[in-house]
């Protein structure tokens, strides 16, 4: 799923230090396809989640979102589950470098929002609007080699696009 420089979706709210092992259980491991993963993503947190998420829903979530193990399963399945967005106040690292160099893409940023709100994100503007409270917040705007690797898809499609140019 590539990238828009503006994006819209529904809110599925988390808290804080929401680890590798609940967004994708270690016993679906055996496969790294995202449609598989799919249906197993939070499911012994949220187990409505693979049911209800939908194409272009966004991820809001506090402090270290993603810690735990390095598995790059973890943003596959939320891939997976068509999740466009994911937006947390900080996230662990080895879960942020893999989420973009997968393509799926990860502002910083500390948003209010509650399950079903619909937030509209501009990557370029560092802009996120809450769509229902009309509350605006700012990040870091994401810098042109940042949105070029998630339009090409992640590191591995940019690079293919890199070695046809």
């Amino acid at each position: 799923m590539a990238a828009q420089k503006n994006i819209k979706g529904r809110v599925w709210r988390f808290g804080c230090n929401v680890d590798t092992d609940q967004i994708i259980p270690a016993q679906y491991l055996v496969t790294g396809d995202p449609a598989e993963l799919r249906k197993h993503a939070f499911e012994h947190v949220r187990s409505e989640f693979a049911g209800q998420v939908k194409n272009g829903d966004i991820i809001v979530a506090d402090e270290n979102f993603g810690c735990g193990s390095s598995r790059e399963h973890a943003p596959r399945a939320l891939m997976g589950a068509g999740i466009s967005c994911v937006v947390a106040k900080s996230f662990a690292r080895i879960f942020y470098r893999n989420s973009m160099n997968i393509g799926l893409p990860v502002v910083e940023c500390s948003v209010s929002a509650d399950d079903g709100d619909e937030l509209a994100i501009d990557f370029e503007k560092g802009i996120i609007k809450n769509l229902e409270t009309k509350e605006e917040y700012t990040f870091h705007s994401l810098p042109d080699f940042l949105l070029n690797l998630i339009d090409s898809g992640g590191l591995v499609g940019y690079v293919k696009k890199q070695l046809k140019q």
